[in-house]
């Protein structure tokens, strides 16, 4: 585990660091479509994640979700920072996007960590950075961007994460991401379709590359 770690985190993290969360670390393998947080629950670690993707998702009363951003490989999730530190419950859902391989820090280490390594807090404050600014993209979309464009952009995402131009999303799964209907995605993706942006297929899509 060491090794994975060194791989993915030795631009952020000194040798010491690195081997405390080897110690300490728990190793923790998902598989596609796992729920590692639920919106309700309280969070007892942080992830860093090793290999895969994992999505951040949102809820609202009506139980449509909203895709927040992805994590990849050397990030951690800023909304399961503050929880952890407050002791409150979760505001989101992480799941899965492909599987993935985690390493999961204790509470208790996260305190411990800020005050003995200042790589561990700049990797806290970096995180919390790049996630603002992620969720602030997501905002942006919702508010300038036309539902097609909206769509073009999550089919580039979800191929960029999972390092694959053949996304295996069903249209009414795409719905609930982007928080619209499955009749507003169908007929949207026959439209890339037709502009030779996507390639429609039973249970999947294509996506055309520029």
């Amino acid at each position: 585990m060491l090794e994975e770690l060194a791989n993915n985190y030795s631009h952020f993290f000194e040798r010491d660091l690195l081997e405390e969360i080897n110690q300490v670390g728990v190793l923790k393998e998902v598989k596609e479509g796992d729920v590692l947080i639920e919106i309700g629950s309280y969070v007892k670690s942080m992830p860093l994640l090793l290999t895969g993707a994992i999505k951040i998702l949102r809820q609202d009363d009506d139980g449509d979700e909203l895709l927040l951003y992805f994590l990849e490989k050397g990030d951690t999730c800023a909304m399961t920072l503050t929880c952890c530190l407050g002791r409150t419950k979760s505001e989101i859902r992480a799941m899965a996007e492909t599987d993935a391989k985690l390493i999961m820090i204790p509470i208790e280490k996260m305190e411990e960590w800020s005050a003995k390594y200042k790589s561990w807090r700049n990797f806290v404050f970096e995180s919390y950075h790049s996630r603002l600014n992620e969720m602030l993209e997501t905002i942006d979309s919702i508010a300038f961007l036309k539902m097609d464009a909206r769509l073009l952009k999550y089919l580039n995402e979800k191929a960029r994460v999972s390092e694959d131009h053949i996304i295996y999303s069903t249209h009414q799964d795409i719905a609930y991401e982007l928080h619209t209907s499955r009749v507003v995605v169908s007929r949207l993706l026959k439209k890339l379709e037709n502009m030779g942006k996507v390639e429609l297929h039973r249970n999947y899509i294509i996506l055309k590359k520029e």
